[in-house]
């Protein structure tokens, strides 16, 4: 696992940190801006708001509908004021958007609030000046107010957006060890190394860039980077990966790679290149807009020329035309989106689901494969014992209690898995004396007066002792690691460790059959290991030693020669690329900052069974945004008749005030409706 080569990309070797900190600033200012965004928003609604109170109190039609006369000399210039304050300063992102709309020649929500709010300002500013009958200021108030609130709403929910390519620069160190012939140490910037240059890691340090060990013996965790569960054994000759974790030993590394070449890089480009490449799904609501726009606009020239024709006054046609225009603008379906987006952002939360791209995430209720990375995902990622052997003269008991009275010592993640199954059977842990560490063979160290030695299968063919091969050899092919303990020079027995499945993983992938939804592994991972993981759990298919710029690839082949529209689940900085490639990128909570940057949907819980109910969720989601859609925009279809006078004939004409009403009516539908989500 750890050759990995990447001669393929040579690209000319600009700094890392320079390319690093340009996307840092892009991305932080793309960040920025769209936390500005949503301040301003809140800001506007908040202000409207308070300035709508007095505009409801002077509108005429309003008080005429609460049976009120509050009327004063020069009330309708004050109402002008306040009304001409809210339509530019509550009404200018609409008004700007709707210019961006109608550039790219695709009216939609923009253009149709504008057009309503224009409308209503010009027609109520001729009615203070005598020149038409009726004012519609509070109409453009609430519509403003509603409309500012729905989009606060959806921006906030959209909030999430991605720090990755920064989580990613973090991984590397800023500084290095760097060495010269003499073996003096000086402290230099990471950017300032060359290649050839000679670095000295120390125990428990990140590897600071990619290169070949020159000389030393250590076990270096690239599990983050590369999915390999096991911390790897290097030594002089073998490479190390720049932002991988050294173990126990020191290092001194030969610089082979710096800047674009090296594999970090190389992560970060794959995870920028398929960010960027992610359509944006058009929301439901813009699409319907467009047509009740086309609709609205049709249906209100249509009103004016039939009166017209039909040789009413000028004025009446007027007012019916504008009524059809606002009573057009959908107040009901600007909430119709955003208050279920709130509720199911908010349901999400609850169950420990963070969605942080909104348009995948209602994309995923068409998702037709779920691809689980291994370690740490379906799996716990911690070793446990998973069978002892003994010979003749020992128990079980004692060769768990002796090993892990040596194991304790040590921080190795096999240690850990021997001294958690001591505590399991419920075993004491033993004083151990003259503990030592045999660099690549295992551990010693006396315990009750007798020697033990927990060490490698290597070790014990070295020592030509007896063992029983027949069932070494089967725990070795289900990819489990066995260690054998010795006793006084004889053996005592085999402990095989493997990685733990998650019990929840198995009831995902049973739910996930049920749904139709293909179950696929893909991990770093050796052979044996994948496939032993991948029966206990019933997978359809396993891709297994993949390396880590081989997984994004990988997601591509599903989506394009399976033709599948695909899920990734994984938590590692090797996941990243594959996440940003997917339809839909999975986290697991528990897993690196970049994996969850470049995520869509966030696990807080890192429990399989949250994959199935993140496509639940978006089912639910998307069933009641059409319920939703259909009562907004059906008001409109029978409002808009109404307001245009169909049955003026039979004394029945859809006053503004009437309007009114029935609008608020059908955004409180909505609102109820959207309430009723649940998974």
């Amino acid at each position: 696992m750890s050759n990995h080569s990447h001669d393929h990309h040579n690209e000319n070797d600009e700094h890392l940190t320079h390319e690093i900190s340009q996307s840092h600033e892009g991305h932080h200012n793309h960040h920025d801006h769209h936390a500005h965004m949503v301040e301003d928003f809140k800001k506007r609604f908040f202000i409207s708001l308070i300035v709508t109170v007095p505009i409801l109190i002077l509108s005429p039609m309003i008080q005429m509908f609460l049976s009120v006369d509050w009327r004063f000399t020069g009330d309708m210039y004050i109402l002008f004021a306040l009304s001409t304050f809210i339509f530019f300063y509550g009404g200018w992102p609409f008004l700007v958007g709707a210019k961006d709309e109608l550039k790219d020649k695709i009216p939609a929500m923009m253009t149709l609030i504008s057009l309503a709010i224009i409308v209503a300002y010009v027609y109520s500013t001729a009615a203070v000046f005598g020149f038409a009958e009726n004012d519609f200021f509070w109409e453009l108030a609430t519509l403003l107010n509603i409309m500012l609130l729905g989009h606060w709403i959806e921006m906030r929910s959209v909030m999430g957006a991605s720090k990755a390519l920064e989580e990613l620069a973090k991984l590397m160190p800023s500084e290095a060890h760097l060495m010269d012939d003499d073996g003096n140490i000086t402290e230099v910037d990471v950017t300032e190394l060359i290649k050839g240059n000679r670095v000295l890691v120390k125990p428990g340090e990140k590897v600071p860039v990619d290169g070949m060990i020159h000389e030393g013996k250590s076990t270096i965790d690239e599990s983050m980077l590369t999915g390999e569960s096991v911390p790897v054994e290097k030594e002089a000759g073998l490479e190390a990966i720049g932002g991988s974790i050294n173990g126990e030993g020191a290092l001194v590394i030969t610089v082979m790679k710096t800047g674009n070449e090296t594999y970090l890089s190389q992560v970060i480009t794959l995870v920028r290149e398929a960010q960027e490449s992610k359509s944006r799904a058009q929301d439901l609501a813009n699409r319907a807009a467009k047509w009740l726009f086309y609709g609205a606009l049709a249906a209100g020239l249509l009103t004016f020329v039939v009166w017209i024709s039909l040789g009413y006054p000028v004025s009446f046609a007027m007012e019916r035309m504008v009524t059809v225009l606002i009573i057009a603008c959908p107040h009901a379906l600007g909430l119709a989106a955003p208050l279920v987006v709130a509720v199911s952002t908010s349901i999400a939360a609850k169950n420990g689901l963070l969605i942080r791209n909104r348009a995948a995430f209602e994309g995923a209720r068409n998702i037709e494969a779920v691809v689980f990375d291994k370690t740490g995902t379906l799996t716990k990622g911690e070793f446990g014992v998973t069978n002892i052997y003994t010979s003749n003269d020992f128990s079980e008991e004692d060769v768990i209690s002796y090993s892990a009275a040596v194991e304790a010592q040590s921080q190795h993640p096999l240690a850990k898995g021997v001294t958690r199954k001591a505590e399991e059977m419920g075993l004491p842990l033993k004083r151990v004396e003259n503990f030592q560490s045999l660099t690549g063979k295992g551990l010693e160290g006396t315990v009750d007066g007798k020697q033990v030695l927990v060490v490698s299968p290597g070790h014990v063919k070295e020592l030509n002792l007896e063992f029983d091969n027949v069932q070494f050899d089967k725990w070795s092919l289900e990819g489990k690691t066995v260690v054998f303990t010795l006793i006084d020079n004889k053996l005592a027995g085999m402990i095989a460790l493997a990685d733990i499945v998650r019990e929840t993983a198995i009831d995902a992938i049973n739910k996930l059959k049920e749904m139709n939804i293909k179950s696929i592994m893909l991990t770093g991972d050796n052979l044996q290991v994948a496939h032993y993981i991948g029966e206990q759990l019933g997978m359809e298919e396993i891709f297994a030693e993949v390396l880590p710029h081989e997984k994004s690839e990988k997601i591509e082949h599903i989506q394009e020669v399976e033709g599948l529209r695909t899920a990734m689940t994984g938590d590692g900085v090797n996941d990243a690329p594959a996440l940003a490639k997917a339809h839909l990128g999975i986290a697991v909570g528990a897993g690196t900052d970049v994996a969850i940057e470049t995520a869509d949907v966030v696990l807080v819980k890192s429990n399989p069974l949250d994959v199935v109910n993140v496509i639940k969720l978006s089912k639910a989601t998307y069933r009641k945004m059409k319920q939703n859609l259909w009562w907004a925009a059906g008001y409109n279809i029978l409002a808009i008749p109404l307001a245009a006078g169909v049955l003026y004939n039979y004394g029945i004409v859809l006053s503004p005030a009437v309007g009114a009403i029935l609008m608020s009516l059908s955004t409180v539908i909505v609102a109820i409706n959207a309430r009723l989500l649940k998974i």
